[in-house]
């Protein structure tokens, strides 16, 4: 009787993986999605999704090469391959596909021949969307979902700020040409024992990932701002006023007190800086002081209290600037950068500026906007107010800056949000809790286009 039993269990046993296994390839299994909320739903576990209706734009092939082109830069980039059909309507498909997928990143969507992009504004700005998207819209890649698809990719990757999201698996399971996920048939037992055990490590390695990045940057940063630090309290030490000396008075005082105390803040400030966009507080308080040291100075000298300028451009620990100069960067365009009165001078008599140079590896020192992006919060705390990307443009540093890496705070910078509209980084689920103006969109047009509409409203 056992005997028997066994076999009749194991028979048992071949019919249900043998049911699974026609349910997985059955054409009902294959139907196409019927609404945006399926194709977000499948944006959740895989960077790229092509809609059964839409496989003749994106080939199976061609969509696994893509989808291994985002894991690997591990960048939230997400794109969907849709048909242009009255299940996927075109007005506010981009901002729906964001809110029902409900996290952070850049978002492409080929719908039928045409084309439109959006980001929430921490992870790319609103610009680089808009150039980007312009970009790929030309005869070249317009009628070639896959070489468009590519090109905006390319890009994406490079400039994307933040991780992918923990819950993409590496990839969907491979499938034929009728969109039957045979992968599934290999993984299906897999799946059950390890999938739980698989994301959780691809969270944690996402997560250590971020914090070595992080950590390296901030370290590069604590040598550049203790310098600074110094230097400011060398000029504290160097000042020769005492608030109960002759002539000194109370907003004379005043003054002296709101150096000292920007030197205290930035000192506590850099000391609990765990992120390297705490940096951008030190450097505030630091030029905060100057400011406050240059009005010292005027009111016991009897001049003009100075109007607030940003710091010099070449070196900060200058002070503030008194004039805007011409300045040409090695191989940039000429632009006016605020200078001390020092080095107008030095530039008014054709010499180099005294720059501020900082170490860019094997004991080499150059000029800070000649370095990569980890300077960018040290600067963009002197330079506030969306000034440092014109300051920079055709540099290093401004190049890196003026991508996605700079959304207001990766050059005043940071790696996850940077105040850019919202409390996400890249890659972070968020719900319908984002900033809608990054998913405005130009609207889908036919051949790749936007319709000649251009962009509207505040998203691009």
């Amino acid at each position: 009787m056992r005997k028997r039993l066994f076999p009749a269990l194991l028979a048992g046993l071949l019919l249900i993986l043998a049911a699974a296994a026609l349910a997985l390839t059955s054409p009902a299994s294959a139907a196409p999605a019927a609404t945006p909320q399926d194709a977000a739903q499948a944006l959740r576990d895989d960077p790229v999704y092509v809609d059964p209706g839409a496989r003749d734009q994106l080939s199976v092939a061609d969509e696994k090469a893509l989808e291994n082109k985002i894991t690997d830069a591990d960048k939230p980039v997400f794109v969907a391959v849709l048909p242009d059909t009255p299940a996927f309507p075109e007005e506010d498909l981009l901002q729906t596909l964001r809110s029902d997928t409900g996290i952070t990143g850049v978002y492409a969507i080929r719908l039928g021949d045409g084309f439109d992009a959006g980001a929430d504004p921490q992870v790319m700005p609103t610009r680089a969307v808009e150039n980007l998207t312009a970009a790929v819209e030309n005869p070249t890649t317009a009628g070639n979902a896959d070489a468009q698809l590519n090109a905006f990719v390319d890009r994406a990757v490079e400039q994307a700020r933040g991780t992918a999201p923990a819950s993409w698996s590496g990839g969907g399971g491979a499938a034929d040409e009728s969109g039957a996920p045979v992968g599934g048939l290999i993984t299906l037992g897999a799946l059950v024992a390890a999938g739980g055990a698989g994301a959780y490590a691809i969270s944690r390695r996402n997560k250590r990932r971020k914090e070595e990045e992080e950590r390296v940057a901030l370290d590069k940063l604590r040598v550049v701002v203790d310098e600074d630090i110094t230097a400011y309290g060398e000029t504290l030490e160097r000042l020769d006023f005492h608030p109960a000396e002759k002539g000194a008075d109370d907003t004379m005082r005043a003054d002296y007190e709101r150096a000292l105390d920007s030197y205290e803040s930035a000192k506590t400030k850099m000391d609990r800086a765990t992120h390297p966009s705490d940096v951008r507080g030190v450097t505030q308080s630091l030029e905060d002081g100057r400011y406050s040291l240059a009005v010292l100075e005027a009111r016991r000298t009897g001049e003009a209290i100075p109007a607030r300028r940003p710091p010099c451009f070449f070196d900060p620990r200058h002070g503030p600037s008194v004039a805007d100069v011409l300045w040409t960067p090695s191989g940039g365009a000429a632009r006016e950068v605020p200078v001390c009165g020092a080095d107008e001078v030095r530039l008014s008599q054709g010499e180099d500026p005294m720059s501020r140079t900082v170490d860019v590896g094997d004991g080499t020192r150059r000029p800070y906007w000649e370095a990569g992006p980890a300077y960018g919060p040290w600067a963009g705390g002197y330079f506030a107010g969306g000034l440092l990307p014109g300051l920079l443009v055709g540099t290093m540093l401004g190049s890196m800056l003026a991508t996605p890496a700079y959304a207001s705070e990766y050059g005043g910078g940071d790696f996850g949000d940077g105040g850019a509209g919202g409390d996400w980084g890249g890659g972070d689920f968020s719900g319908s809790d984002f900033d809608s103006s990054g998913f405005g969109g130009g609207g889908f047009g036919d051949g790749g286009g936007f319709g000649g509409g251009g962009f509207d409203g505040g998203g691009f």
